[in-house]
């Protein structure tokens, strides 16, 4: 029989000490840091600290959920940064907001492109298109777009606002048809085709938002309307938040919401049948259908999963943006999110969080940062060494860095890991596996990895 290590990914439970003390005082510092240096950092090269700053802060959400750490401990620490610190930097300034808000959104895109990458190992290069749908779909009939497609001056502003509600489960159900009849003429191809194929699919749908009357063609559609809560205006007017500030406020409570929902139905479907049949079509599709697995409904129930999440998130896109045109879908766009997966780890659903979070921040405020400090020092540098020019050049640097030495990704699940390391040390031998039997330091598994390490090795090495 062959042993694992002790520290083996699959071992159950929390690794290493208990960490609830400094997980508080780490949150407490970072926020105290992130609040009140926020005036210091406002202006000329002392700029560059503000994404560094806020970086640290997020951390103390990740180590809350990593640490082994008190409940309550790491209750008070999200309850910390999602009630008290997010919404204060908000108020104080929005891009605040608008940055956390742009990190959900695209956090819950990844999660539903998890399903079909990370889970069932379907490449998809066109997964914007889901996003696309559902932002078009409420993009025409929350604006006064929907007056000139109706042709009725009663509707100039648009269709109730109220009915934003409706528009999102309605979102939700278009995107995961179009899913569907995407799915189905693409699902009998693998690898390198199917993610072609997806592509182009994607493309079709930009295209046609492109030149259709009903989408305003390219010149998109603004004066797009989110749903009207008085109750919530009022909440956020005793908090201080300024009139211009309440779309951004609710819109944070409702993302909020819905990135729950989000993790909520990619854990329980993780940890299902269906998950452990995709599981099986990554690993293995002809061994998953021979043990019984139907690949075509599987797979189209992949499909339909991630572009739903996408449908949801674009209907509060558009609310968000107020304004959409189809540079806002290219297939940029779609490679964005996949690599989001692919950085922060793909099948974990904290990793594809953070992969979001980290690839939303270079975009959105750390390149943008540094080019705004170089611009106000230097006046008449060469606009050419602006570094938000070379976005794709520097993330391009990072995933092949990554690809080289953690292709694993930054927080992979544990059996993505192993995966990946399984060959990095040779396998025991029995007098070694009898040691460890006897110390009770390691778990027994099936004799598989001796034998696949054994035929490995040549002649001249056994």
């Amino acid at each position: 029989m062959t042993t694992l290590p002790a520290n083996n990914p699959f071992r159950r439970g929390p690794q290493g000490a208990d960490r609830t003390w400094p997980l508080l005082g780490y949150a407490a510092v970072t926020a105290a840091l992130l609040i009140f240096l926020r005036g210091s950092v406002a202006d000329g090269p002392a700029r560059l600290l503000q994404p560094v700053l806020f970086g640290a802060f997020l951390l103390s959400l990740l180590f809350a959920y990593q640490w082994r750490a008190a409940g309550w401990a790491k209750t008070a620490v999200f309850a910390l940064g999602i009630v008290f610190v997010l919404p204060f930097m908000g108020r104080d300034n929005t891009s605040y907001f608008d940055l956390v808000i742009q990190m959900l959104i695209f956090g819950a895109l990844a999660l539903g492109l998890n399903i079909v990458v990370g889970l069932a190992g379907l490449l998809d290069l066109g997964y914007i298109a889901f996003f696309a749908v559902g932002a078009y779909l409420w993009g025409v009939f929350g604006s006064p777009q929907f007056a000139e497609v109706s042709g009725n001056a009663a509707f100039a502003t648009g269709i109730n606002a109220n009915f934003f509600w409706l528009f999102i489960p309605l979102g939700v159900l278009a995107a995961a048809l179009v899913g569907v009849l995407i799915g189905l003429p693409v699902l009998k191809l693998k690898g390198d085709y199917l993610a072609i194929v997806t592509l182009g699919l994607g493309e079709v749908i930009r295209i046609f938002a492109n030149n259709l009357d009903v989408t305003n063609g390219p010149q998109g559609i603004d004066a797009i309307e989110s749903a009207p809560v008085p109750w919530l205006n009022s909440l956020a007017g005793t908090l201080g938040f300024a009139p211009d500030q309440y779309r951004l406020f609710f819109l944070y409570i409702l993302v909020l919401i819905v990135i729950g929902i989000v993790i909520l139905v990619n854990y329980r479907l993780d940890r299902s049948k269906i998950g452990r049949s995709w599981i099986a079509i990554r690993e293995d599709e002809v061994a998953a259908q021979a043990m019984g697995v139907p690949l075509l409904r599987t797979k189209l129930l992949a499909f339909a999963s991630g572009a739903s999440f996408a449908g949801a998130m674009g209907v509060i896109f558009a609310a968000k943006q107020t304004f959409i045109d189809p540079k806002s879908f290219d297939y940029f766009q779609s490679i964005g999110v996949l690599s989001m997966v692919i950085l922060g780890g793909m099948g974990n659903i904290a990793g594809v969080l953070l992969g979001a979070v980290v690839v939303t921040m270079l975009n959105l405020m750390i390149l943008p940062t540094i080019s705004e400090v170089l611009q106000g020092s230097f006046p008449n540098i060469n606009p050419n060494l602006d570094p938000s020019k070379y976005q794709r050049l520097i993330f391009g640097l990072v995933l092949v860095l990554m690809m080289l030495y953690r292709p694993e990704g930054l927080l992979p699940s544990a059996r993505r890991q192993a995966e990946m390391h399984q060959d990095d040390d040779p396998p025991p031998d029995s007098l070694e596996a009898d040691n460890a039997l006897q110390a009770g330091t390691s778990e027994v598994l099936s004799p598989g990895f001796s034998t696949r390490g054994e035929n490995e090795r040549t002649g001249s090495e056994r």
